[in-house]
């Protein structure tokens, strides 16, 4: 089913052809019409299934339909478990709110960072993605209000009652108008997440995605142990050994795509970087790029990278490994396309070694793996 067929306006259909969104995912065909109704819903699905964009395009959608609110009031809040899916959330709501003709600011809050710049930050917000204990210190600190939120996301619910966010949850729910949408999101519908639902949410629409299985026969994988500082080195060294002319490399933020575009290109290497901070125009210049082999290297965050649609692309590295291991299947799906060979390459620090194991486990695959100690990596 296209994107037309679901009530989206054509500033977001534009929005999403300059993106290279053609196809609907499952969940996206079922819940974008339920959100766009003002209905509550809940929504079982599994990280990589497309389901950030089933709220998040609805969403811009009503908010362009709605008068601004006032400054530090916010329409709409979403509601995550960590900092990475703060990061990754925003940067969807950017990627595609940016081209609208109104301007809907969104912004991105989460601990372990000083919280004064995210307080002036706060000039202006209508979309808040927000840890809970750090969205409970702005309001502390007046930074914002919670009494104009028109929709309420919960992201990952799930994961928020395992990591003992059930208390600041309550806290917040008490600082949230009564009259609101509500969309709920989990990965599984435990006793905990039931309870939730029941709690929060009014007549709900349930929308339940089943995983595929992604055909993992024509992919070759790979996977490098290194230290941290020699990561950069491995990776040129790869490209360079292996005569990569067009690989999409993967990494977990938009800042680390932008450092390993500037050494690939300070060793010769044509790359560009796909993210969310990048303008309209220059996303779609990079994938343009990429796709015409003008540039041997796409460097991309996983959201940014959804749009992606080559047929035989030949490698698949990630420079970091994805939160999940969907997201993990999700990319090196990539390559080994139409019957074609591919090969998708890890490289994994220490710290990465039982996050991976994990992964391999999930996948139900176990993956070739070397050791990189006795690579001349001088030069690259």
């Amino acid at each position: 089913m296209p994107f037309t067929s679901l009530g989206l306006s054509e500033p977001l259909l534009k929005a999403l052809a300059q993106q290279n969104y053609s196809k609907t995912y499952p969940i996206q065909k079922q819940a974008i019409p339920v959100v766009l109704q003002g209905r509550d819903m809940l929504g079982i699905a599994q990280t990589g299934s497309g389901k950030t964009a089933s709220f998040v395009l609805p969403i811009l959608e009503m908010m362009r339909r709605t008068a601004p609110s006032k400054n530090r009031h916010v329409r709409t809040l979403v509601l995550v478990p960590t900092r990475e899916l703060a990061i990754q959330v925003e940067e969807v709501f950017r990627l595609f709110g940016d081209g609208l003709p109104e301007r809907i600011k969104s912004l991105a809050v989460y601990g372990g960072v000083s919280i004064n710049p995210q307080m002036i930050k706060m000039q202006g917000v209508e979309i808040l993605v927000a840890t809970p204990g750090r969205l409970l210190d702005l309001v502390d600190s007046n930074a914002v209000s919670l009494s104009e939120v028109q929709m309420l996301v919960l992201d990952e619910a799930d994961k928020m009652l395992n990591l003992g966010f059930r208390d600041e949850m309550a806290d917040i729910f008490k600082l949230l108008p009564v009259k609101r949408q509500n969309l709920l999101f989990s990965a599984t519908l435990s006793k905990d997440v039931t309870m939730l639902n029941d709690i929060l949410l009014h007549d709900p629409v349930v929308v339940k995605v089943e995983a595929e299985e992604q055909n993992l026969d024509n992919i070759t994988q790979l996977a490098y142990y290194v230290t941290p500082e020699r990561k950069g080195p491995l990776l040129r060294y790869l490209i360079d050994q292996e005569n990569m002319e067009q690989v999409l490399i993967f990494v977990s933020e938009t800042i680390r795509a932008d450092a390993v575009v500037v050494k690939l290109r300070q060793n010769g290497i044509k790359a560009a970087a796909l993210h969310g901070k990048k303008s309209q125009g220059a996303r779609t210049q990079a994938l343009a790029d990429f796709k015409a082999g003008r540039i041997t290297a796409l460097v991309a965050t996983d959201l940014a990278s959804r749009g992606i649609d080559i047929e035989f692309l030949p490698y698949v590295i990630n420079y970091e490994l994805p939160r999940s291991p969907k997201d993990y299947i999700h990319r090196i799906g990539r390559t080994g396309r139409a019957e074609a060979p591919g090969t998708a390459i890890s490289l994994v620090c220490e710290e990465d070694r039982h996050h991976f194991k994990v992964i391999q486990k999930k996948m139900g695959r176990w993956v070739n793996f070397t050791y990189t100690d006795d690579i001349n990596l001088h030069g690259f």
